[in-house]
């Protein structure tokens, strides 16, 4: 078990039973703010192609990760963007909404915008100097289990940087990084589930 980061697809933003209450009550706010989200792209459930999907796992201790980004000259605003929310939208938008609808770990889901996301990920990927052999695709738990192989080693002795020093910090930055990229990639919601 545990908590996965996941990539939310059509069928689970209509489902009454899964996001469809937070979906209705998005829609408001957003045509309220002038801003609209189109629908999820439909499931790839059969569709072999890696980058259709997003699945990572929260298993690392984050401790070192948060205290990175509060380090950071914004460090409430980068904390804020990138672990403040509940639901990442490809919407881009200023602060958060909070919708009075539970989420998987809460009494009200809070929506931040995959634009701000990414642009806090990629300032700590820079300060981090992540490697390029990162995955660029997670839909499968690939970060993980790049973050567990001997490919890291390699990679901190081809690319060594700050990123190797701490793994647990530079896994959770690459996580959100890729998390809102593929947001914007795919144009689709991210929740923890």
């Amino acid at each position: 078990m545990g908590t996965y980061l996941c990539s939310v697809d059509a069928d689970d933003w209509a489902d009454d039973e899964i996001l469809g209450p937070v979906a209705q009550l998005l829609g408001l706010e957003l045509g309220a703010r002038g801003l609209a989200l189109g629908t999820p792209p439909p499931p790839a459930d059969f569709v072999p192609q890696s980058g259709l999907e997003f699945e990572e796992k929260l298993y690392r201790p984050m401790r070192s990760f948060e205290a990175l980004c509060r380090a950071q000259p914004d460090g409430e605003e980068c904390c804020e963007a990138l672990l403040g929310w509940d639901l990442l939208i490809p919407v881009d938008f200023e602060g958060a909404l909070v919708l009075p609808v539970p989420s998987a770990y809460s009494d009200t889901t809070t929506v931040h915008s995959a634009h701000r996301t990414l642009a806090a990920a990629q300032r700590l990927a820079v300060r981090l100097a992540l490697p390029p052999q990162l995955p660029r695709h997670c839909d499968n738990l690939d970060l993980g289990d790049w973050f567990d192989s001997p490919a890291v080693a390699q990679a901190a002795a081809a690319h060594p940087g700050t990123w190797a020093d701490d793994l647990d910090a530079a896994y959770y930055a690459a996580l959100y990084l890729r998390a809102a990229e593929h947001a914007l990639r795919r144009q689709c919601p991210m929740n923890y589930v």
